[in-house]
């Protein structure tokens, strides 16, 4: 891929990130563990692993976003180190949104075929913890479609370095 393509794509998931850490930051400031719950069943070691993914996927974006930016603010562009941060991008950010280490919410993979959200929680939450995620998955699951090339040809290429 030429640089120009390259650089637009990690401007692309520059401006991406940046707007999902704002939502991230934003919800796990204003939000509680005695807030979640109420009028919830969910146990509050559940809730407890939630937030613990979300505090890890927002320092995931961070890194990330900062990586961007001192990608682009580079005197020469460097093609090689973009490709290898949204390789990162692609592993650490969009991967653990849709498929948490903590295994606290699942992606449905039916749900291409059914149109409803892909993004399924293990037990009940509450209404605001839901909109957060369901509210994501729009700008995360556009970013994975264009990442994807990067997650198989970066991995192709350190096989062939070999």
């Amino acid at each position: 891929m030429g640089n120009t393509i390259v650089k637009t794509q990690i401007e692309e998931v520059k401006e991406f990130l940046a707007k999902s850490v704002h939502e991230l930051e934003a919800f796990l400031n204003e939000t509680t563990l005695a807030r979640l719950q109420q009028g919830q069943q969910t146990n509050e070691e559940y809730y407890k692993s939630i937030l613990s993914s979300l505090r890890k996927l927002t320092v995931y974006c961070e890194e990330g976003l900062d990586a961007c930016k001192v990608i682009l603010q580079a005197e020469v562009f460097s093609k090689a180190a973009a490709e290898k941060t949204l390789y990162r991008i692609y592993y650490q950010c969009i991967e653990e949104f849709f498929s948490p280490k903590s295994d606290v919410w699942y992606e449905d993979s039916r749900s291409a075929y059914t149109g409803k959200n892909a993004i399924k929680f293990r037990q009940p939450v509450s209404a605001e913890l839901s909109e957060l995620l369901l509210g994501l998955e729009g700008s995360f699951q556009r970013i994975r479609e264009e990442l994807e090339y990067y997650e198989t040809d970066y991995r192709t290429k350190m096989l062939q370095s070999r």
